[in-house]
This record gives structure tokens, C-alpha cells and sequence, in this order.
């Protein structure tokens, strides 16, 4: 419900936080509740229907607010609910452990321990947030607001300070003056390239033409990564206010925020942000009174990866295909329809008006020389916490992983994370110590890109990794330019070779020469940057290329065409339910005799091994058994 009337001056906009402050009580419990899309995938919706059924139940409407949340990081917990003032986290709640959290932290102050974070290594519980080893090495700097707001109800953003950047500009800064600012922040675009983005913004504000626009990026459709669409959910409204700072900045009247067709709850959130800042007029006509114009569209993208590229991604805003173009005058010049158009990941645009707020000095302060401020990661795969982290640029991928992802997932070994997304390259052990941002990631073959990380452990074979990633940016590239188009299908057809154990040696050369036309010839930077998981792949661990190709096997076990699974006789029991799991009958046995699987038969789909209680179903590569009493029948009943 609004508290107060639209907004007509930077005065009006004061008096509007103060009365929404003096109308919420400062003691009144506050239970916020992940309602991202990770939350949503474990079942919360039937968790948060329970908060709202025991709140009316025990007649607490009018003393408990309940905020519905965007993501809160910790991934692997979900769902997550927590108590304010006391900051109380609860992990992997279910709706029957409502009533009682109810019951003993509301009414009487008292904690569900069983619901509490405890440390698998420390054994530490927490009783806070801040208390919890995943989040102690993190800056939070957009994603704390996650914890507090309600991404639908524009009040909670501007209690906490939200939209003062914007009122401090309107009527305290000329746009040359917001530009100098960035450009001295020496911020740098978080979407993947890392450009400079005050020069970027100076560049479309001196390109002539009346009629200019700022974009916002939010079309990351990367394996593993979600930091763009949780933001989007989370905290529209950061967004909405950057953007709006840029397009005072570089004189566009007109703005438009890209989300894929895949991110509904993002699409959602960003247009009930749009809707009501205009209703509070902090948006469209006349912001604040201060005579400044600028109105926002969204436009769903309809999921192609390659729409994140620049130019594709205003191709597709002008109802085309989205397709990349040739780059002889730049998008800041010359972008959607030949006007002069500002674009910037989602992560940029809500760091704009920390930078208004708390000045480029500070800003500077955190971080590295070349790479200032914090960056948002997604941490995944073979790790014990996944989730969403917010670091200082410079932090080590060391602490990344270990510190705040909690190590390997299983007690396995660390092999390698890929950092940058499809596009990256995959990073060994030897450069954990490597400190993370735009340059140093460079150095050794990958990239920042716009924040994924996926950790791998030693059961990842690097050849396939290869494979799998040649594989998705095949399927995602438009096919407009030959180099790309016809190189990534070469890759791919030699990569599956190698996998399937018939690679040679000259593939190795084949692949490198096709690398090298693509990084020369392609379009766009899907292409040029294709070469980066093959290349480090080949580099970093050049002994399992020796081994698909001229030995045969695959030494993680995870190609096919490489390995065999065997039945173990002295750990089989005879239970019969790999035998009767087998999909195709490549199993024969009977009670209590040892069964034997038929190589000719079997599809290597691993079912087999799933489903043996008794972990006697064993995997091989090169696919020989390692002694030649397998396939002998023992009766377990005689001992023969």
C-alpha cells in the first residue's frame, strides 16, 4: 500500500522515506523468505503458503512482517527463512517446521537448532548470518539487499536508502559531472569483456543524434550460471535506478532491459519495478519534478545465447533475428536502429549508485588496480556450498573454493574451475592461488566473462569437458559467419572422436589450425573466444589427450567408448537387482550366484552400478578387466 503521494521534488522524495521509516516499527518481527527461482525449485511455494496460513492462525497479521525475498546466496540450503532483528537463519525449511518456528522464535524468542547452519568441517553452528564461514569472506555490496526487500514492494528498497543515488544526481550533479564520476571509479562493464564503462557512457553521450538509449544486459544463459537473473529477482529496483543515472548521464530518453524468455520471475520483477517507480514518480515523466524524462521497455529474449553479444542483442530489441553484425562503428555509436545506444550488464548498472552514493575514491578502495569494486559469482559443481557469492575483485580462487565454497564435494580431488562460461577456459590446480579479476584470469587462458564458476573434481574428464562446452556453443551459435559456424562443427565432430578412442595424432594439429581461423575470422566474440576451453584443456592437461589418443582410455572413467563396467566376484551377492535394472539384459545371474555383465551387450549407462547395495559393480578404462577371474560364476551357497 503507498504511504505517500508521487513524488514532485527531492524534498517530497525525503519526506516519502521518512514516513515509510515512521510507519514500520523498528521491533516488529520481520520473517524474509527466499522466493528465488532455486528457493522455488525445493518446494517453497508450499513453505511460504505455510508462513502466511500460521501467522492468521495465531492471529499475528498485524505484529509480523512477512517479505517474500529474492535469492540469499547459500544455494544448497534452500529454503531459506530468516529472522529479523535478531537475524536468526534457518536452513532447508520445510512447511511442517513453520508452526514451531513460529511457536518458539516469534512468540518466545527461542531457536530451532536443527534448523540452524552447523559447519561440516568446523562443526560450528551458526546463530547468525554473519556467523556462517560461506558468507564471512564475501563483500556484499548488491546482494545484501536480497536479504531485505520484497523485489515487488518499492518501499522496502527506498527505506534503505534507494533512489537517494538517483535524487543526488537529478539535483546535485550535471551529467558530465555523473560520467567524470564513473570514468574515475575506473568500474569496469561485469557482462563479460570488461570494458572501461565510463568511457563507454562518454563515447554514446558525444555520439551525435538526438535520440539515444541505454540497455540493460540481462540475457546471461550460460551452463551453471544464474548471478544476472537472481539480481534481477532479488533487487530490480537497484537496476532500475542505475539505469536511469546513465541515461541522465549520456541523454537518452529512452531505455530498454533485455531479460531471456527463460527468466519469467526476472521479467516479473523488473516490469512491477518499472510500473511502480513511475506510479511514485521516480520513473517516466518528469522524475522527482526535476524536468528529466525517461521511460523504460522490457523486451523477453527469446534464448539464444548469442543474443548476449551486443549487436545481437539490439538486433533482436529491433524485432529482428537475433544475430550479431559487423562492428566497423561501435554500438555506443551506432546501435539499435543506427542510434547512438549505452548497453551494461545488470551487475553494472546496480553498482552505479553505490558509486553515486559513497564516491569513485571509495569504490577504487575495494578491489584491485585494474579491476575495482566487488563481482558477483555463481559457485557450482562439484563443491560442498553452491550458491550465489559477492567477493572483492583480487580475492584468490583458493579462498573462492575452498573458504567459502567449502572444499570438494565428497572428500574428492580438485581438478580444475572454469571460470567466464562456455567461453572460458579451465584453470588447474597450480593457479588456485591466482587472484581473481579482468586481467590475471587472462593471463592464464580463461576470463572473468560475467561470473560463472564451476569447480570440477577428479572424476571430470578434461577431453569431454572440451567436448561438452564445443557442443553447447555449436547449438547456441547463429551459423551467420563460416569460421564459426563451420569450425565449431569440425571441432566437434573430430572432439567426438577422441572421446569414442579413434583421435590421432594429426586431430590435435586440425584443431589447433581451426582455432586459429576462428580467433582471426569470426564475427563475434562466440567464435573468436571458442578456443579458450579446448586450448587450456589441451595445455593444463595434455597427458589425458595422450591418453584418448594413443592409449585408449579415459583415466576419469567418464567416456563411454573408453571404459566397461565389471562385476566384482568377491563383492557380489547375488542380490539380482543389477540384473533385473539392466535396460538392455546384458546381465545374467541368479539368486546367490555371482552375475556377470556381456561387454557386447552392455551401454555403459550405468544403472547397474546405482542400484548394487553391495558397490561391486566396478567401472575400468581402458574397458579390460583387471584379472581374469571375472566372468566366472561362484555359487555363494556351496563357496564354489
Amino acid at each position: 500500500m503507498r504511504t505517500f503521494k508521487k513524488v514532485n521534488s527531492c524534498e517530497d522524495f525525503e519526506k516519502l522515506r521518512q514516513n515509510i521509516k515512521s510507519q514500520r516499527a523498528s521491533n516488529k518481527p520481520i520473517i524474509t523468505f527466499c522466493a528465488g527461482t532455486g528457493c522455488l525449485a525445493l518446494e517453497a511455494r508450499n513453505v511460504l503458503k505455510e508462513i502466511y496460513d500460521q501467522i492468521k492462525k495465531q492471529g499475528l497479521e498485524e505484529k509480523v512482517d512477512v517479505r517474500e525475498t529474492g535469492c540469499l546466496g547459500i544455494c544448497e540450503q534452500g529454503p531459506i527463512l530468516v529472522v529479523y532483528p535478531e537475524e536468526i537463519p534457518y536452513f532447508k525449511v520445510k512447511a511442517e517446521d513453520i508452526a514451531e518456528i513460529i511457536s518458539k522464535t516469534i512468540i518466545n524468542g527461542q531457536l530451532v537448532e536443527r534448523l540452524l547452519y552447523k559447519d561440516s568441517v568446523t562443526g560450528v553452528i551458526a546463530k547468525k548470518i554473519e556467523d556462517i564461514p560461506f558468507y564471512k569472506p564475501q563483500l556484499r555490496l548488491l546482494l545484501a539487499n536480497n536479504f531485505k526487500v520484497n523485489p515487488h514492494n518499492i518501499e522496502d528498497y527506498i527505506e534503505i536508502g534507494g533512489y537517494s543515488a538517483l535524487s543526488k544526481t537529478l539535483f546535485q550533479m550535471t551529467p558530465d559531472e555523473v560520467v567524470d564520476e564513473i570514468k574515475k571509479s575506473n568500474i569496469r562493464g561485469r557482462g563479460g569483456a570488461g570494458f572501461p564503462t565510463g568511457i563507454k557512457w562518454e563515447t554514446t553521450r558525444k555520439a551525435p543524434g538526438e535520440q539515444k538509449y541505454v540497455i540493460v544486459n540481462c540475457d546471461q544463459g550460460d551452463p551453471g550460471a544464474f548471478m544476472d537473473r537472481a539480481l534481477m529477482e532479488g533487487n530490480p529496483h537497484s537496476v532500475l535506478e542505475g539505469l536511469t543515472i546513465g541515461a541522465y548521464a549520456i541523454g537518452a530518453s529512452q531505455g530498454f532491459v533485455y531479460v531471456r524468455e527463460e527468466y519469467p520471475l526476472a521479467a516479473e520483477s523488473i516490469s512491477t519495478a518499472i510500473k511502480t517507480a513511475e506510479e511514485y514518480g521516480l520513473l517516466g515523466q518528469n522524475i522527482m519534478g526535476s524536468g528529466f524524462n525517461f521511460t523504460v521497455r522490457v523486451h523477453r529474449g527469446a534464448g539464444a545465447f548469442v543474443s548476449g553479444e551486443s549487436s545481437a542483442l539490439m538486433t533482436a530489441i529491433e524485432g529482428k533475428v537475433g544475430e550479431p553484425r559487423p562492428k566497423y562503428v561501435h554500438t555506443a555509436v551506432k546501435g539499435i536502429w543506427d542510434r547512438p545506444s549505452c548497453l551494461n550488464n545488470d551487475k553494472t548498472w546496480a553498482t552505479i549508485p553505490l558509486i553515486i552514493l559513497n564516491g569513485a575514491d571509495w569504490f577504487k578502495s575495494i578491489g584491485t588496480k585494474g579491476s575495482s569494486g566487488t563481482m558477483i559469482f555463481s559457485l557450482v559443481g562439484k563443491i560442498n556450498n553452491t550458491g550465489l557469492v559477492e567477493v572483492p575483485m583480487g580475492i584468490t580462487l583458493r579462498d573462492l573454493i575452498y573458504k567459502i565454497g567449502g572444499g570438494i564435494r565428497g572428500g574428492k580431488k580438485f581438478k580444475a574451475v572454469q571460470t567466464g562460461g562456455p567461453s572460458g577456459g579451465f584453470i588447474p590446480e597450480k593457479y588456485l592461488d591466482l587472484t581473481v579479476d579482468f586481467d590475471e584470469l587472462t593471463k592464464v587462458g580463461s576470463m572473468m566473462g560475467s561470473g560463472g564458476m564451476i569447480v570440477m573434481d577428479e572424476d571430470t574428464c578434461m577431453v569431454d569437458a572440451a567436448r561438452f562446452f564445443i557442443n553447447f556453443l555449436l547449438e547456441e551459435s547463429c551459423g551467420k559467419c563460416v569460421p564459426c559456424r563451420e569450425g565449431l562443427r569440425t571441432l566437434s565432430s573430430i572432439l567426438g572422436r577422441i572421446c569414442e578412442g579413434k583421435g590421432k595424432e594429426e586431430d590435435v594439429t586440425a584443431i589447433n589450425d581451426i582455432l586459429e581461423l576462428m580467433r582471426d575470422a569470426s564475427l563475434c566474440q562466440l567464435g573468436i573466444t571458442a578456443a579458450n576451453p579446448v586450448l587450456t584443456s589441451m595445455r593444463y592437461f595434455k597427458e589425458e589427450w595422450d591418453q584418448h589418443i594413443n592409449q585408449k582410455f579415459c583415466t576419469a572413467k567418464v567416456c563411454k567408448s573408453l571404459t566397461a563396467y565389471y562385476i566384482e566376484p568377491e563383492k557380489c551377492q547375488g542380490c539380482t537387482l543389477c540384473y533385473k535394472s539392466c535396460p538392455v539384459q546384458a546381465i545374467s545371474g541368479e539368486a546367490g550366484i555371482v552375475h556377470v555383465i556381456d561387454q557386447d551387450k552392455c551401454i555403459r549407462c550405468g544403472v547397474c552400478s546405482q542400484e548394487c547395495p553391495f558397490d561391486s559393480v566396478a567401472k575400468y578404462s581402458p574397458p579390460t578387466p583387471p584379472s581374469a577371474t571375472y566372468g566366472v560364476k561362484v555359487n555363494r551357497l556351496t563357496k564354489k
